[in-house]
């Protein structure tokens, strides 16, 4: 179970470079952390998902906001499977780039 978590993250945060860089940000780092609760009677599947992006870089919070969304709504598929069994919450913070 915690790899189809990882896989979400893998997922989301593939998503979320590709479109960032499309957009002509710069961006230098990228965490996706993901967490949930579990079904407490089986199958155990997840129930609620919480997807954390941590952005480091000079990208504009539209910019990410908008990557955030499509990934959400339209492109990853890993989450449109979850999304049949779990609620989502999505949130994220932008990092000013390291020694800056």
């Amino acid at each position: 179970m915690e790899m189809v978590l990882m896989a979400l993250g893998a997922c989301t945060a593939t998503d979320i470079v590709l479109i960032l860089e499309k957009k002509r940000q710069k961006l230098v780092a990228l965490e996706v952390h993901c967490s949930a609760e579990r079904a407490p009677d089986p199958p155990t599947v997840w129930t609620k998902i919480d997807v954390l992006f941590r952005v480091r870089g000079a990208v504009e919070e539209t910019a990410v906001r908008h990557a955030m969304h499509l990934t959400e709504e339209k492109y990853c598929s890993v989450a449109a499977m979850l999304k049949k069994t779990a609620s989502f919450t999505w949130h994220y913070e932008i990092l000013p780039s390291e020694g800056k």
